[in-house]
């Protein structure tokens, strides 16, 4: 079976979508939007997700976003918060340039403490990644 190329520069629906967006142009679909977002609890089980195969639990405050398709290079950006239900606090998560990859991004949860800030898990983690698909 040969493999071919389709080309087009709107993608339309028959109507099915709700609301008045009917078309979208390919160039956002490429490069204007987020390639990935999620929200997972402490448990690190996904309570819903967009291009996220898994979340690993590494350790305390360490977990691994696993893409369901890869980034197209470990430069993109993410952004990221989380709460204990009462809302942030003064969460931090932190990557490194170790940490970005092109199949997964680890991610540091830092949590306040009474000496400052020390790894932990918060009851809800939620992210996004801007960048190119491969």
């Amino acid at each position: 079976m040969a493999n071919g190329t389709i080309a087009f520069d709107t993608l339309s629906t028959s109507g099915q979508i709700s609301g008045t967006a009917v078309s979208v142009d390919t160039d956002y679909l490429a490069y204007g939007s987020n390639k990935c977002w999620g929200n997972y609890n402490a448990s690190q089980a996904l309570q819903d997700s967009f291009n996220t195969a898994s979340i690993t639990d590494v350790a305390t405050g360490d977990h691994t976003i696993n893409f369901s398709n890869n980034m197209g290079n470990a430069n993109y950006a993410m952004g990221s918060t989380g709460s204990n239900g009462s809302g942030a606090g003064a969460t931090s998560y932190t990557m490194t340039a170790g940490d970005l990859a092109t199949d997964r991004v680890q991610v540091d949860v830092f949590l306040p403490t009474a000496s400052g800030m020390a790894k932990g898990d918060r009851s809800t983690n939620l992210y996004i990644i801007s960048g190119d698909l491969a």
